[in-house]
């Protein structure tokens, strides 16, 4: 049985043409090699999966290939090259520093350094995994890496650059790698499948590749992974059932029901999804993005933020022209809103059903509140006449009335309303400013003097509603009952003040006051709760005449034990001998 090897060693690039999505790091290397500007230390770094290995042993063949071509790649076919291609090379070192971090590895390291090489121009020690060093190993590397001789090159490689000390970052030509783009590796995958003879979908080797996030490394392994579950056939259903993705469908069917305002629809394949195993914090990420994909495809200067096939980008184009961009922007607040509190929800699924009814919500607010706001013709602000909304006008609609009647003028209807009554002087006429727009649109000078005068007006014309005087008489013990029942039913809502007016009996006076005495000024001042108690003693007591009074208890009054402390006082001053028999049996109190 033949020996399988996986895609990422099988198609690993051979020569700097091979290299995907480092376009610039390889150019820069190749005119180094051609123009012989050579470092002696390099650092790649980057993410995982990127290609800086595969980069740096095409590096170390090159420079030492004997027939160099005149793009400055390396020939294949001399003795440096074939050892090299054979694993046989004795110029070029890989050494891993993640289990060779220590000062004794580099030390000798620094010994292999000073013997020259025998056959080659040059001998190259790949270093991968270099963050991994100790500072130690690090410190004792210095000096080899800045002066190392003519024929040592050294290239080290990390994921995790800010953990290499500053003086051995001095020492490089730094390359940093960037995340492949998801168009490159779906292209290199489509090649990867022909050469596999395997049948592959656009859409399922984009969804492969949107799942790698630029490592070229991962989207091979997955390749590998679901050629191994579906064979020679890739489908794009075969990706998500395996991946675990949910399929984009789902996102195109919400978005289509949150537009016609169905809120069955939407709890209905919400619990589909669940039913299908998928999380729901994991839905509201996809719909984000699918809301996101549905803005930026409105624009053509950003579609290509977007990542998707073509086919799919059609599907989002169709989608986005029923999708207004202030409602898509308002429903991307929600969407991140409610992601951003899934983790501390106790009912997830309910967290995710209430963004739903809110994404839905504001899809009403959009068809029926909005458009309302153009049909009101704007009129005066000036105009003292008040319509008053009919029985059928929602209060919503009422309200947009009165600020489209406070913002907009409109001439035609201004110069009808502007009639004077006898009795009152004229208005003077308003002066044309810059302010005033062709449309009719005002800006306002905020005037207090003004403020002041039409507050003036306003109370002359307003009539001032009297209250009826009601008496009805009562006693004390009338007062003491309804009291009581102030009190025990103020418990659930202030306790604190219901039990410090019912420390005290209240006293009924002359003129309906009553008298009542509390601990503090406190207590006294605090005007919600005294308010509340005097509507509560009005409507009761069925007199709007009672007036309260609060009075202190003098200084001199009995004093109440509270603490374990004063009632062991209060106890041993009326009875002495508590103190003696505390003492005989030499019992101490917890205070």
């Amino acid at each position: 049985m033949e020996n399988f090897i996986v895609s990422a060693r099988k198609y690993r690039p051979v020569n700097f043409k091979q290299v995907i999505g480092q376009h610039s790091i390889t150019s820069t290397l190749q005119n180094a090699i051609k123009n012989k500007h050579l470092a002696q230390a390099f650092l790649f770094t980057g993410p995982r999966g990127v290609g800086k290995t595969t980069c740096a042993r095409i590096l170390a063949k090159t420079i030492n290939c004997e027939n160099v071509t005149e793009d400055s790649e390396a020939c294949d076919q001399c003795e440096s090259c074939t050892s090299f291609n054979n694993n046989a090379s004795f110029n070029i070192h890989e050494l891993d520093a993640a289990s060779n971090n220590s000062v004794d590895d580099i030390r000798t390291l620094v010994e292999q350094v000073r013997i020259p090489p025998q056959v080659g121009k040059y001998k190259v020690y790949i270093i991968d995994e270099v963050h991994m060093l100790s500072t130690a190993a690090f410190n004792a590397f210095l000096k080899t890496l800045e002066e190392p001789p003519a024929y040592a090159k050294f290239i080290l490689a990390t994921t995790e650059k800010h953990k290499i000390i500053p003086t051995i970052l001095s020492r490089c030509q730094i390359f940093d790698f960037r995340r492949i783009l998801v168009d490159d590796i779906s292209g290199y995958l489509s090649y990867v499948a022909k050469n596999e003879g395997v049948e592959a979908e656009e859409e399922a080797l984009h969804t492969i590749a949107q799942k790698a996030d630029g490592a070229l490394r991962d989207a091979l392994s997955t390749f590998d992974q679901i050629v191994s579950f579906s064979g020679n056939t890739l489908t794009y259903k075969n990706v998500i059932d395996n991946l675990n993705i949910l399929d984009y469908e789902y996102y195109f069917r919400i978005t289509d029901a949150l537009l016609s305002n169905d809120l069955s629809t939407l709890l209905l394949i919400f619990n589909e999804i669940i039913e299908n195993g998928f999380d729901g914090q994991h839905f509201l990420t996809g719909l984000g993005e699918h809301l996101r994909n549905l803005l930026l495809i409105k624009d053509p200067k950003t579609v290509q933020l977007m990542h998707a096939s073509h086919s799919l980008k059609d599907k989002h184009t169709a989608q986005a022209a029923l999708c207004e961009a202030n409602w898509l922007l308002a429903a991307l607040e929600v969407c991140n809103k409610y992601d951003l509190g899934y983790k501390t929800s106790n009912n997830k699924n309910l967290h995710v059903e209430i963004c739903l009814m809110q994404l839905t919500l504001i899809g009403q607010t959009n068809i029926s509140v909005l458009p309302a706001k153009k049909q009101i013709a704007p009129i005066s602000p000036k105009s003292e006449v008040k319509p008053q909304p009919t029985a059928t006008t929602p209060p919503v609609e009422q309200k947009l009335v009165q600020e489209v009647k406070a913002d907009y003028v409109k001439p035609a209807e201004a110069k009808k309303e502007e009639k004077v009554k006898p009795a009152e002087k004229p208005l003077p006429k308003p002066v044309k400013k810059p302010g005033i727009e062709g449309n009719g649109r005002k800006i306002k000078n905020i005037s207090i003097k003004d403020s002041l005068k039409a507050l003036n007006q306003k109370k002359d014309t307003e009539e001032e509603v009297i209250e009826a005087v009601i008496k009805t008489p009562f006693n004390q013990e009338k007062l003491l009952e309804t009291w009581k029942i102030f009190t025990n039913s103020y418990q659930s809502k202030a306790p604190n003040f219901a039990n410090a007016i019912a420390k005290y009996k209240p006293v009924l006076k002359d003129d309906f006051v009553i008298e009542y005495k509390v601990d503090n000024k406190i207590i006294a001042e605090d005007l919600l709760n005294v308010s509340a108690l005097l509507q509560f003693l009005k409507k009761e007591l069925n007199n709007n005449q009672i007036t309260l009074t609060p009075t202190f208890p003098e200084k001199n009054e009995q004093k109440i034990a509270y603490t374990d402390r004063e009632k062991f006082d209060a106890m041993a001053k009326k009875y002495p001998e508590i103190i003696k028999l505390r003492e005989q049996l030499d019992l101490e109190l917890g205070f």
